[in-house]
């Protein structure tokens, strides 16, 4: 419950980005604005959130928590039922649908099978296709540094491999890697490397293989080594440890794929051309059935990703046991 609550936190922060008044908010400012200073200090401000939740989340004060919570929630905002009426019924349906009726000012809706195919054939070839493209490109470069960056990072928390104080510096890098919103990774990397996909992708496996690293190497420390064991750390990695972690680690790893999928979407706000950036152009051009169309196929993606994540975990028949796995 407490790590789901840290997620819940770090996804409030990145809604910031959007507009919420959060930390992302501010952060988005700063660096907008060319308040490098101020920076650092909101994400120090959000480390000292996260590193404090043991300390004021208790349960017995968490009905208090939300009872404060609607208190201080914004009066402003009001719901309107005629227009999630009109998103529900209306907005959401293919342009040629409504473009006559629009331009006449009736409303009138009209199904044409040709017009509507032929909208939904300029979308997938004009933005489908190309994004889609690039969200793939982006997961797979992701997933195969997460790797990499997982087998060098997990022995720095390995009892087998380093002393305590060693173990403590790599643990406590690894929480800052794994509680910095991939989003804000992703932004800051932006503001020295300009746009590519550059920053996106070491921004995704950062945040990712810090993750798996405190997993694998959580794995590592209940393995019970032979009296035996070789002295040399490189051959003890190489010959003991990795071999028996590397099932897990491949099942920790295809659990993510489908994770870094969605966040290689979600990264197109940012400029990235990949399915976000079309999503989050179609919402500024208030296209929203566009939107919808676009967010289909981004969730028919995760789907198969996943699917074949679950297929390549069964053929190699690994899996992670009974150690805890991060959404």
């Amino acid at each position: 419950t407490s790590y789901r609550l840290e997620c819940a936190l770090r996804s409030s922060a990145i809604l910031g980005f959007i507009g919420l008044p959060t930390l992302g908010f501010h952060l988005e400012t700063a660096f907008r604005e060319g308040l490098y200073a101020e920076a650092p200090a909101l994400l120090y401000a959000f480390y000292l959130l996260i590193a404090s939740l043991r300390w004021w989340v208790k349960p017995r004060l968490v009905p208090l928590y939300v009872a404060a919570s609607f208190a201080l929630i914004s009066t402003e905002v009001h719901v309107s039922w005629d227009n999630i009426r009109r998103f529900l019924t209306y907005e959401i349906l293919p342009w040629p649908m409504r473009s006559e009726g629009y331009y006449a000012g009736t409303g009138q809706i009209v199904f044409d099978a040709m017009e509507v195919g032929r909208w939904a054939w300029d979308l997938t070839l004009s933005e489908v296709v190309p994004g889609a493209w690039n969200t793939l490109i982006l997961t797979q470069i992701a997933l195969v540094g997460t790797g990499l960056f997982t087998l060098v990072v997990f022995p720095g928390i390995c009892r087998h491999f380093y002393s305590r104080v060693p173990r403590a510096l790599s643990h406590y890098g690894l929480i800052v890697l794994r509680t910095t919103p991939e989003y804000i990774l992703a932004y800051a990397l932006l503001q020295l490397w300009g746009p590519s996909m550059l920053p996106a992708a070491v921004a995704i496996l950062l945040h990712n293989g810090a993750i798996l690293g405190h997993l694998t190497g959580g794995h590592a420390n209940t393995l019970n080594l032979r009296t035996d064991l070789p002295k040399r750390r490189i051959d003890r990695y190489l010959f003991e440890v990795l071999p028996r972690v590397y099932g897990s680690f491949l099942a920790f790893l295809f659990y993510r794929w489908e994770v870094m999928m969605r966040e290689s979407a979600v990264l197109g706000i940012l400029g990235i051309p990949t399915l976000g950036f079309f999503i989050d152009s179609a919402i500024a051009a208030d296209a929203i059935d566009k939107v919808i169309f676009l967010i289909g196929v981004t969730a028919l993606l995760n789907v198969g990703i996943d699917s074949i994540s679950q297929l390549v975990r069964r053929r190699l028949r690994v899996r992670a046991g009974a150690v805890f796995t991060y959404d």
